[in-house]
């Protein structure tokens, strides 16, 4: 099970997950007026006709008005859907026939930032040639267009909440009472309708945006809040998602949080055995826990490891004809329903797997103990000539080959080096982590 790492991108506006930063300051209005004009122009089309949905931040009118006017600029029609959690938009763009979409949100990130991204008419992130088309664009403006127009597109939240009703209707939640937290964002109408919808008796926390409080204190990195409401209110499970829907986690009654590598292997399971898990194959990041193989083997499921990113094992889906995979951060995906992280709909899937049992009594997978340590470096490419550094690895693999695993990658987006230990025991893993942490500081560290 060889490991990859991944490499920063060397574009300057484009990071993994679109162009993010604060709003205002990097993500003006003129930068955003001129991806949208960019992007109208590198779309191909005649006219091209673009989705913008946004999240719940204080900013996400201005960039959204902004994207808006350099769509139309570019002699595109901007359609603007409003809030809306990013699946959304990748789905409904596809259901509507468009040529583009754009989310305006900078997902699990505070209030201060925001970011775009934008969706092809497949519903996929922009490949990294269309992007590096778009930031040339930016970089060098094209010639002026013959204006497109701006107009509202009312509905898009009722459309995209029947698309997920037709794909888990026969879903009975009506014997679950379920806790959600919605992180303030873009799920905070939409996950608790649809949860009800299903039959379930629901309370959502973090539900009232107030441009703000979008991931302050809650969602699926602050998960711990819920899951102290979970077991102290008697709750069957909760389900926290972060700021633009895309990922959750999820809590049993307990209070024990399940995260992305247990519920992509609930999920994996469950569609198996209903003759639905295409190619009989599910793709997963560097990062996912050795219990997840080990539980995979065994089933005979394959297993394809891919750097960390959604849109990396979104890739290795297209590529293989697959249609499960995701992060052990809680970013899921089944193609089968959309090409993108689906925080709702990978809860639904999750109460569908395990059909009526108690979440608290799920046996997918027996997680190893995981220990992650970021070690501050002046330079993240020098671990690749690390001698002292990796005959350490080698050592330390050696010792725990066949029952657990040893990570070195560098950061994205930080000069961090990153050290990923599993081991059976919790003390082993730690000293390996701690030991090699050490070696990493001592010979690259600031």
């Amino acid at each position: 099970m060889p490991d990859a790492v991944t490499s920063p991108r060397e574009r300057r506006l484009f990071g993994t997950d679109g162009v993010r930063g604060r709003a205002g300051e990097f993500l003006s209005a003129d930068l955003a007026l001129s991806l949208g004009r960019a992007a109208a122009v590198a779309s191909g089309a005649a006219t091209p006709q673009v989705l913008i949905v946004r999240d719940t931040r204080e900013s996400g009118e201005m960039l959204e008005a902004a994207l808006a006017a350099g769509i139309a600029a570019g002699g595109g029609d901007a359609l603007l859907g409003g809030v809306l959690p990013t699946p959304g938009a990748a789905l409904l763009v596809r259901r509507y026939g468009f040529d583009m979409a754009a989310v305006v949100s900078a997902s699990h990130n505070p209030f201060e930032d925001n970011g775009i991204k934008f969706f092809g008419s497949d519903g996929t992130k922009l490949s990294d040639e269309l992007e590096a088309a778009v930031e040339a664009l930016v970089a060098e403006p094209p010639p002026p267009a013959a204006p497109g127009r701006v107009r509202e597109l009312h509905g898009a939240a009722g459309d995209y909440l029947r698309e997920l009703h037709a794909r888990f209707e026969g879903l009975d939640l009506s014997e679950r009472r379920i806790l959600l937290d919605c992180a303030n964002g873009a799920t905070y109408r939409t996950a608790p309708e649809i949860f009800r919808r299903l039959g379930a008796t629901v309370d959502a926390v973090a539900a009232e945006p107030d441009g703000r409080n979008i991931n302050d204190g809650c969602g699926s990195t602050h998960v711990e809040a819920l899951a102290g409401r979970v077991r102290e209110g008697g709750y069957d499970c909760g389900f926290a998602f972060d700021g633009d829907g895309d990922r959750v986690l999820a809590v049993d009654r307990e209070g024990a949080v399940v995260d992305g590598d247990e519920l992509i292997a609930l999920a994996a399971l469950h569609l198996r055995g209903s003759g639905r898990l295409a190619g009989d194959g599910v793709a997963v990041t560097v990062m996912t826990n050795f219990g997840f193989h080990r539980a995979m083997e065994g089933a005979g499921i394959e297993v394809a490891t891919t750097p960390v990113g959604d849109r990396h094992v979104l890739a290795e889906l297209l590529k293989r004809g697959w249609a499960l995979g995701g992060e052990q951060s809680g970013h899921i995906i089944d193609t089968g329903f959309v090409p993108s992280g689906d925080g709702t709909a990978a809860a639904l899937l999750t109460l569908e797997a395990i059909a009526g049992r108690d979440l608290a009594d799920r046996d997918a997978m027996a997680k190893l103990p995981q220990r992650l340590i970021n070690v501050r470096v002046s330079r993240r490419d020098a671990l690749e000539g690390a001698t002292a550094v990796w005959d350490a690895v080698r050592s330390e693999e050696r010792a725990v080959e066949g029952r657990g695993r040893v990570l070195l990658r560098p950061s994205g987006t930080e000069q961090l080096i990153r050290v990923m230990v599993e081991a059976p025991d919790r003390a082993e893993c730690d000293s390996i982590a701690e030991r090699l942490a050490e070696i990493v500081a001592r010979e690259l560290g600031e």
